[in-house]
């Protein structure tokens, strides 16, 4: 039976999941989408609990600051460096790159929190992450696929992700809509100078399909997903952040595969296969995993 936090959690990274098929469709930059995401993002949350009667709680904002903002940067950071890594190397590559930032978590839980790194734990993690290698079908990829600066900014997203899931586990005594408009805020602004950096003197051009769908992922694929993702990972383990965080590359798979009619390899099929049977081996207990494998 998964508890209220997994449940959140495992529904903001199907959520995610999503958010590579709509990007196909929109035209804009992608690094002005993510600030868009950041910005209408935290507006939307804003402006939904304002509708509410609700009003952000100041002082809890106080007391969490220091860590509010240095998960809102890392927030920012993860954006920012895995789409500058987009364009030096194969999405492929960025994204096993980016997925590194489980296992680094992984390890880091026993350190940090006291977590118990249990055997199974362990096995189901690694399993997720060779079902990422396989889903991102980089052991076939061309030599001149693995730039060096590409794979050195998908590390950096990673460390921004990493830093995300720690330091919003310092965070007490906080709504996951507060935390949601903060975090998301401190994003944009730290996205902010890359987006103009990269379109100094460029024009861009607003089509009306784009805006729609930029207002989707700002208003679902951020607004929604950000208050359940943040909602949820103060309330379950690292290491269960960890192995379901993997279930976001299997949805992007999936609506690749079923929606936008893109091949998908059987090494694919089999990666995805993994990652989601790691996941559900990693919640069965002791007695259940015994009786399962009898």
């Amino acid at each position: 039976m998964l508890s209220s936090g997994k449940a959140k959690y495992i529904a903001a990274v199907a959520i995610y999941g999503t958010i590579g098929m709509v990007l196909r469709y929109i035209s804009i930059p992608s690094e002005l989408v993510v600030f868009c995401r950041g910005a209408l993002g935290a507006f939307f949350i804003w402006l939904y609990r304002r509708a509410r009667g609700k009003r952000v709680e100041k002082s809890a904002v106080r007391r969490n600051l220091p860590w509010l903002l240095l998960s809102g940067v890392a927030l920012g950071l993860n954006w920012v460096f895995l789409f500058a890594a987009y364009r030096r190397t194969t999405v492929a590559v960025a994204s096993l790159c980016n997925y590194t930032a489980p296992m680094i978590v992984l390890f880091l839980s026993p350190l940090l929190y006291r977590e118990k790194l249990t055997a199974r734990k362990l096995v189901c993690v690694a399993a997720s992450f060779v079902g990422i290698v396989l889903i991102s079908d980089v052991l076939s990829g061309r030599p001149e696929d693995m730039n060096l600066p590409g794979i050195a900014l998908g590390l950096a997203a990673a460390l921004g992700f990493v830093g995300i899931l720690l330091c919003n586990k310092k965070l007490r005594d906080i709504s996951a809509y507060d935390k949601a408009i903060v975090q998301l805020a401190v994003s944009a602004v730290t996205a902010l100078p890359y987006v103009l950096l990269h379109n100094r003197g460029g024009s861009i051009v607003w089509d009306g399909r784009s805006v729609w769908l930029t207002l989707l992922l700002c208003v679902f694929h951020t607004g929604v997903a950000y208050c359940l993702y943040f909602g949820s990972l103060s309330d379950i383990p690292v290491q269960t952040i960890a192995v379901w965080g993997y279930v976001e590359p299997v949805v992007s798979v999936l609506c690749s595969a079923l929606i936008l009619r893109e091949a998908m390899s059987p090494l694919g099929w089999l990666g995805s296969a993994l990652i989601l049977g790691a996941a559900v081996a990693s919640e069965l207990s002791p007695a259940k995993a015994r009786s399962a494998g009898t």
